[in-house]
Order: C-alpha cells, then structure tokens, then sequence
C-alpha cells in the first residue's frame, strides 16, 4: 500500500520568522539555536536541523478536529523554513531514527488505532494501520517527547 508523508505548511509560522524575542513572546514562541544534531526535528522540511541554525519553539494544534481527540503540542520549525516535505513511500530520516507513534484517524477525527514503532520498521505498521478501511489518515509523532512529527496520508 502506498503513502504519503507530508510536513506542515510553512504559512502560519511564516508571521513569526525574524521576531524578536519579545514579540516571539507575545506569541508564546521562542526562538532556539540549535547547538547539536540530530536533536531539533523540523516539521515543515521533517528534517533534523543542523547546529548553528534557529528554530522557533511554538505551540501547535495538530489535530484541530472537533472531537475529544483534538490535540497539539509543542514542535519546532526551523526559521526560514518555506518548502514542506511531500514524499510518497518515504520514510524521512528524521523519523527513521527514533521511535514513532502513530495514530490512525477516521475522517471525522476519532481515533481508530494507534501503536509503535521503530522508525526504521515503519512500512509495515502504516500498511496495518491503513488495512482499517475506518483510517482516514494517520499522525506521527515522536514517542519520546509525544509530539506531533508529520501526517501520512494514502497515496
């Protein structure tokens, strides 16, 4: 079964990119400068963002459905960041190398099934996950810390 992982679009942080940090505040954002790799996991390229580079710290509603499943979570965008990763039977390596949870959805937001995996043995879980004609679509998110990494979607 095919899929296709997308990173979030970079418009809504775009407003935040070069704030100060008073005005990132106003926000309830900061802006961190990453001081080693892997560790800062992008979710707009999904891309672990190399030492020297800002990333803004901000609040995201990942799963903005109306259900008591609607979620977010604190992740970071790498500042600057313009082009969302769109891959499909791709797995990006920011994600193959750590744990993963992923969440299946119907498509009216309720969960319908959820497990974990390594990221590096992720196909054959997506492909269980999407065997439930009920998934819609699928959050990863990374298990450790519990936040939201990218949304799977079928191809």
């Amino acid at each position: 079964m095919s899929f296709r992982i997308t990173g979030l679009s970079p418009e809504p942080f775009r407003q935040l990119y070069g704030l100060s940090e008073t005005e990132l505040a106003e926000h309830g954002a900061r802006r961190i400068i990453v001081d080693h790799s892997p560790g800062y996991p992008d979710r707009i390229e999904v891309r672990d963002v190399e030492a020297g580079e800002s990333v803004l710290l901000v609040n995201y509603t990942h799963q903005p459905a109306d259900t008591p499943f609607r979620s977010g979570y604190a992740i970071y965008v790498r500042e600057g960041a313009e082009t969302a990763y769109d891959a499909v039977d791709e797995i990006p390596e920011a994600m193959r190398g750590r744990t993963i949870s992923l969440r299946a959805f119907d498509a009216e937001g309720m969960l319908v099934d959820a497990d974990l995996a390594d990221g590096a043995e992720l196909e054959p879980l997506i492909t269980r996950l999407f065997a439930d004609p009920r998934a819609a679509y699928l959050h990863a998110h990374y298990a450790k810390p519990g936040c939201y990494a990218a949304r799977i979607g079928r191809a």
